[in-house]
């Protein structure tokens, strides 16, 4: 197959968990590698050139019961309780990330963000064809969630310097597979917001 072009037909960019936790000091419950609130911060300029370029924006929340029913065998690796409701960094960014009322918004109780979720139904009346991924964590809910994506038929795309996982050798072993699955998925923030910027150019 020849290589795809990054943005083909109708693109949407999914804003995966980028909650208020990724901007306070104080972290619970998921180990960070160095450098993670530098790419959340950097996430922002592709929300700025979505919302500039006319691009849906999703963003996802993930989020638990404090009953703790919810989570399944979620914790029964590394990682302990988070993204709690009620506590202060559960709630999504959206000062940080400049959400707006145009944009769409869905909570999961899973990694993936298509899992027990509306989103297949909301991708469907915007008629995407491309994912653009941007948040974390890169090797947990970005990784299970490009999986989705790519078994559904999605063209995903992942901006490399827009996403932060649990260590940078988990991180990058996630890049690397998500790149294995399409090749051309990984792009950088600056690529990324010329292609998104020239989609709107091309689409008028």
């Amino acid at each position: 197959m020849p290589r795809q072009p990054t943005l083909v037909g109708q693109p949407v960019l999914m804003v995966i968990d980028i909650q208020k936790s990724a901007f306070l000091d104080e972290k619970a419950g998921i180990p960070i590698m160095d450098g993670y609130r530098d790419n959340m911060e950097r996430a922002r300029s592709i929300v700025d050139a979505a919302h500039q370029a006319g691009i849906p924006v999703i963003f996802f929340q993930e989020i638990h019961r404090r009953n703790l029913i919810d989570y399944g065998r979620e914790l029964d690796g590394t990682e302990g309780i988070h993204c709690l409701e009620g506590e202060p960094g559960t709630p999504v960014a959206e000062k940080e990330m400049d959400m707006r009322p145009t944009d769409y918004f869905v909570h999961k109780r899973r990694y993936s963000v298509f899992f027990g979720t509306e989103t297949e139904i909301l991708l469907k009346g915007l008629k995407a064809q491309t994912l653009i991924m941007i948040g974390g964590m890169t090797d947990v809910c970005v990784h299970y969630s490009f999986a989705d994506g790519h078994q559904h038929d999605y063209y995903c795309r992942v901006v490399q310097d827009c996403v932060g996982g649990t260590s940078p050798e988990a991180h990058q072993a996630s890049l690397n597979a998500m790149e294995y699955l399409q090749e051309g998925a990984l792009i950088n923030a600056d690529d990324m917001i010329a292609e998104m910027l020239s989609h709107q150019i091309a689409a008028q």
